[in-house]
């Protein structure tokens, strides 16, 4: 019993940690509506960085263009799954950096879905016109770091057997 309630008050640790995220990923949004819509990009590093206003109708490199209802289903699904894993990791140290990932991913997912929801397209507005970079915003670079961290840390720190907390458990 107490370990439940240690796993409960984790996740709702981590679901007040998302939804800061997620405030500040539409804070920055909508400030990038009032500063940038139908005005002029702001440089803040001539021919490096730029603030530039834009409304995704897609997803990320500007795949699945007025696809709101397969992005909306797709964001769905994945949060939930997430959330699933959330739930499921044990209460070890070694999986602190796992559960932190998760709540990002889920930040970015909701912050761009809030979107979505609300106004048919996502606000995006930081350029790196240096490489031509697609523009973005806050959530995606909360899913995009936690997506290349989570690779790394597969790779090189977690084993096979710290993800046995995932199997399904038969019945005996």
């Amino acid at each position: 019993m107490k370990a439940e309630k240690k796993r409960l008050m984790t996740f709702v640790f981590y679901l007040i940690s998302t939804a800061v995220l997620v405030a500040f990923d539409q804070w920055t949004k909508a400030l990038a509506v009032n500063a940038l819509k139908g005005q002029k990009d702001i440089e803040l590093i001539p021919g490096v960085l730029s603030f530039h206003y834009l409304e995704n109708t897609g997803a990320a490199f500007g795949i699945f263009q007025d696809q709101k209802i397969f992005l909306l289903v797709l964001t769905t699904i994945i949060i939930l799954c997430v959330c699933y894993v959330l739930w499921r990791i044990p209460s070890d140290r070694k999986y602190i950096f796992l559960k932190i990932l998760c709540f990002m991913v889920t930040a970015g997912g909701l912050g761009n879905l809030i979107d979505r929801v609300r106004l048919n397209y996502v606000v995006d507005f930081i350029y790196f016109s240096l490489i031509d970079f697609p523009v973005f915003n806050v959530a995606d670079i909360y899913v995009t770091t936690s997506m290349i961290l989570l690779f790394i840390a597969v790779l090189f720190y977690y084993k096979d057997e710290d993800f046995q907390f995932l199997k399904w458990k038969r019945e005996k």
